[in-house]
């Protein structure tokens, strides 16, 4: 099957957040691709990756960047595909500029931006906007978030039968 979504991230460094997005994708049978490109070392490939993206039939992106963050940014001028970014906590500013570098994209240009490390949101939404046409991925998502509600439900009844012992001197 052919990748609908591909996850970029700036280096592989970014692999360990990026992999709760994989995981998601891949328990939804949501077919992706991973690759590190990163819009300062190789901005050709950037380039060319957003330009073809969507003629190679991915449809959602989800690009991880720290720091500077430019990549989700660079790769959503280059093509019209829905692009998430997935701002990576760093060691200086804790993620904060990574998430200021998307959330501030200009007019026209706009990247969806998920929480700090946010990766599994990320392939959630990209999951969302592949279900708006797609009736099987939209009961699969519709499964998945009452799996969800029904684990808050189970801890919150374990949660009852816990009970406070408190000694008295």
């Amino acid at each position: 099957m052919n990748p609908v979504v591909s996850i970029i991230m700036g280096s592989t460094s970014d692999l360990p957040v990026m992999e709760k997005a994989a995981a998601l994708l891949n328990d939804l049978k949501v077919p992706f691709e991973m690759n590190a490109l990163s819009a300062h070392r190789t901005p050709a490939e950037v380039e060319t990756f957003a330009r073809e993206a969507a003629g190679r039939g991915i449809q959602v992106i989800i690009a991880a960047a720290g720091m500077a963050a430019a990549l989700p940014g660079v790769i959503a001028a280059g093509t019209t595909l829905p692009v998430i970014g997935v701002p990576v906590k760093g060691a200086v500013l804790d993620g904060v500029d990574a998430l200021y570098s998307m959330v501030q994209m200009p007019p026209g240009i706009p990247v969806a931006t998920v929480a700090i490390d946010g990766a599994m949101n990320a392939a959630i939404l990209a999951v969302q906007i592949l279900a708006l046409g797609d009736a099987s991925l939209a009961a699969s998502l519709a499964a998945y978030k009452e799996n969800l509600k029904k684990k808050i439900v189970q801890a919150n009844e374990t949660l009852r039968e816990v009970r406070f012992a408190y000694k008295t001197n």
